[in-house]
């Protein structure tokens, strides 16, 4: 089973938008808030949303659909 992690902060669009996308393709995500940690919020800062797929980066403010089933599939074998 893949792990999808979504590193986000309240009042971010872009994350919430994020997480739908996410959520059509049915997979199981967990969702980190930034905020009030400053190692984070250093590392991320504006720049979120953040996507992992089973640990590795895989976008950046946003991520299509299509590509996350498409990265979904070519993984298919891994963890």
């Amino acid at each position: 089973m893949h792990r999808i992690t979504i590193y986000s902060k309240p009042g971010c669009h872009l994350c919430d938008r994020a997480k739908e996308v996410v959520e059509r393709c049915r997979i199981a995500f967990e969702v980190v808030d930034i905020s009030g940690n400053p190692e984070l919020e250093t590392r991320y800062g504006h720049d979120i949303p953040v996507i992992l797929l089973d640990g590795t980066e895989i976008a950046r403010h946003f991520i299509r659909e299509r590509k996350l089933l498409e990265l979904l599939n070519n993984n298919r074998g891994s963890p």
